[in-house]
């Protein structure tokens, strides 16, 4: 499913423009504002007339992969290097563009970084600083039709954009691929780049200037290679490239095959780098690489006949670190086991010891852990999932009740959320994420199990290659008539989800906010859109994107955000920051005006209204916003809408409903239209209080 409802763009009136302001207290001086809106956003950003996509710095330790202990092996069909064909793309004639197209577990990504750093050695100028590198994030609002005029383009920046798992579901890929070249040829004027990854056979080579940037990739680095260069020269551990020696064979040679991908070697190597020095640390160094397949599968094996010892193991697994009683008590109720049992039974068979340790925990004191097994918790899940698929629903049930408050899972909630996202990540298969879209309406109606799956649903709509999917089902459930799984989608979009993808975190909200009934998806999604707005940068795009809602679509959506996002009950940043833009550009005052006419206009609001205007009444009186400016906002809105119900309650008051010394002062300070004015010489029966 996808979107096509725009959701971000400059208002009507000046461009948007931010600049960095100085602010002491609510004083603020702005300079070089001559034709703008400015925004305060706290911090020093920029915003032009349709924010861009997202961009961050490469982690250091990627561009340190790829700078110290870089492996040329990936090649064309030709047998040329294909970082080789990237750099004399990006730095010959015509657009700053390349592209790289394989199959999955070739490295591009890491091929596409490499390029880029060789391009910024290559461009650098004495004394002058190197290329930024940057990650793009692929946030278009329609993911099935991307607007690629939205990248980033500041100058001297290497940019990355992969869009290996959703290139192939784009409407029209001929066209964008367009926008992305002439994009490039802008990017050539500032000194800039662009890489693009792609899947096999993706990229549209139709026309001969499409055709001429794109590279396929069609080998991979030699993995035995890629982990030695890693071991050494990454982490500084000659002294253990015994471990990948071919001859003699080391320990850990025959674990990489020609089939294994870049990211196994330097999987492999970062377990050797950090194995305990001794043959049991390397032992469990090689064992973690092949998740403990091994083991988990004997496990199994020996206990074919022994649910009770099966349901201990699931228990400690998902309760690691907990007291043995408690894994115990935990594995009963997953096998709903209430019988009471004779002294005779009790004492027959292995301790409860003896037993956590058959099935792989280490037990110190009264604890049970699978800390000197890393991976091996997820072995477990894994095998559950794969070989015993009858269980899903069971297992699902049974760890909502462990979370639940009182409960022994219930300061486990983050931990259990990794362990069903590196679920659903590993098998690669989006029927797991529709499990637990099921499982959001068959659990308990609690904040714990729907802040245990907006967890899961948040991670994996970041992962790799999974999260393209998994964010179109975002979009799905966002439309989802019911209020748990609407709540439990607004909650995801209250998560880190927003900082990677925030135009596509707030399309998600616009959809709960559209919902008929108030409810508490509704709310969920308010209190979102204003935790969006309070984070650094973000104020200026989810400002210019509750606008054009308001104003240009009319949407009961639009409403309740531009009511949510200026209600100072619980934050006044948000109001602060846009109160003082207001006193120093009159096009931000302008647009305040025309989203509160919008709102007033519609009578789906008209209590979010009423408590708005109390509610700036208050905030005004308490000296926590510009005083001047809220009259004179309210002045130019009482002026088009007096008789609307909330406009009216606050200057006329209401039969029966006393106001507040804070509501009175700011009703004494709007001047009345003229002839109103001499008609009210006498008084109104409610003015008053």
């Amino acid at each position: 499913m996808s979107d096509h409802t725009p959701t971000d763009g400059a208002a009507q009136g000046p461009a948007t423009v931010l600049r960095p302001v100085e602010a002491v207290g609510l004083r603020v001086s702005v300079r070089g504002n001559t034709g703008s809106q400015i925004i305060v956003a706290g911090g020093s950003v920029t915003m032009t007339a349709k924010p861009l996509l997202p961009a961050a710095d490469v982690p250091a330790a990627d561009l340190d992969a790829v700078r110290l202990a870089w492996v040329d092996g990936v090649l064309t069909g030709s047998g040329q290097p294909v970082v080789a064909e990237l750099v004399a793309r990006l730095t010959g004639e015509g657009p700053a563009l390349a592209v790289i197209d394989g199959a999955a577990g070739l490295g591009k990504r890491s091929v596409g970084l490499r390029a880029l750093w060789e391009v910024a050695q290559k461009v650098r100028v004495d004394g002058e600083e190197p290329l930024a590198i940057q990650e793009v994030s692929p946030d278009w609002e329609d993911p099935d039709s991307p607007d690629a005029t939205l990248l980033p383009a500041q100058p001297g920046t290497g940019y990355l954009l992969d869009v290996a798992a959703e290139m192939s579901g784009w409407r029209n890929r001929q066209t964008v691929a367009g926008q992305l070249l002439a994009h490039a040829q802008a990017l050539r004027d500032v000194g800039s780049f662009l890489v693009v990854v792609t899947a096999e056979c993706t990229w549209p080579e139709s026309s001969p200037g499409l055709a001429t940037v794109v590279t396929h990739a069609i080998t991979r680095p030699p993995a035995l290679a890629v982990a030695r260069k890693h071991l050494e020269l990454l982490h500084r551990k000659a002294e253990r490239l015994y471990l990948l020696n071919s001859s003699p064979a080391g320990e850990a040679a025959h674990l990489l095959t020609a089939g294994s991908s870049p990211a196994d070697a330097a999987r492999l190597a970062r377990l050797l780098a950090t194995a305990d020095d001794s043959a049991a640390g390397v032992r469990t160094a090689i064992d973690t690489f092949l998740q403990w397949r091994h083991q988990v599968q004997k496990v199994f094996e020996t206990t074919d006949d022994n649910p009770d010892d099966r349901a201990l193991l699931i228990a400690s697994v998902f309760l690691d670190g907990h007291d043995a009683l408690s894994v115990q008590d935990a594995a009963r109720a997953l096998l709903k086991d209430n019988r009471k049992t004779d002294v005779r039974t009790i004492l027959t068979g292995p301790d409860l010891r003896a037993r956590l340790e058959s099935v792989g925990a280490q037990v110190r004191g009264r604890t049970v852990s699978f800390d000197y097994r890393p991976g091996y918790t997820l072995s477990v899940v894994l095998h559950l999932w794969q070989q015993r698929a009858d269980i899903h629903p069971h297992l699902l049930e049974w760890l909502d009740a462990m979370i639940q408050p009182k409960q022994p899972g219930a300061d486990r909630i983050a931990a259990i959320s990794d362990l069903l996202v590196a679920l659903a990540t590993t098998e690669n298969d989006i029927r797991v994420i529709d499990r637990f879209h099921t499982w959001i309406d068959s659990g308990p109606d609690s904040a714990e199990h729907r802040d245990l799956i907006a967890r899961i649903l948040g991670i994996a709509a970041e992962s790799d290659p999974l999260g393209a999917t998994v964010r179109a089902r975002l979009l799905a459930w966002a439309q989802d008539p019911s209020p748990a799984v609407a709540t439990t989608i607004a909650k995801v979009c209250q998560g880190a989800f927003a900082d990677q993808y925030p135009r596509q975190a707030l399309v998600r909200l616009r959809h709960i906010l559209d919902r008929p009934e108030k409810d508490e998806a509704v709310a969920t999604a308010q209190e979102a859109l204003r935790d969006i707005a309070t984070r650094e940068g973000h104020l200026p795009r989810v400002w210019a994107t509750v606008l054009k809602w308001a104003t240009e679509r009319k949407h009961l959506a639009g409403h309740r955000a531009f009511l949510a996002l200026l209600d100072p009950t619980t934050d006044t940043r948000v109001l602060q920051a846009l109160l003082t833009s207001a006193q120093n550009d009159t096009g931000v005052k302008e647009a305040l005006v025309r989203g509160w006419s919008a709102a007033l206009a519609d009578d789906r609001v008209v209590a979010e209204s009423k408590h708005l205007l109390t509610a700036w009444a208050q905030a005004k009186s308490a000296g926590l916003v510009p005083p001047d400016i809220v009259v004179e906002v309210l002045q130019d809105v009482v002026v088009q809408h007096l008789y609307s119900t909330p406009v009216a309650a606050l200057i006329f008051g209401e039969p029966g409903v006393p106001n507040d010394e804070a509501v009175i002062s700011l009703r004494k300070e709007i001047r009345l239209p003229p002839a109103l004015a001499a008609a009210l010489d006498g008084g109104h029966p409610h003015m008053e209080a």
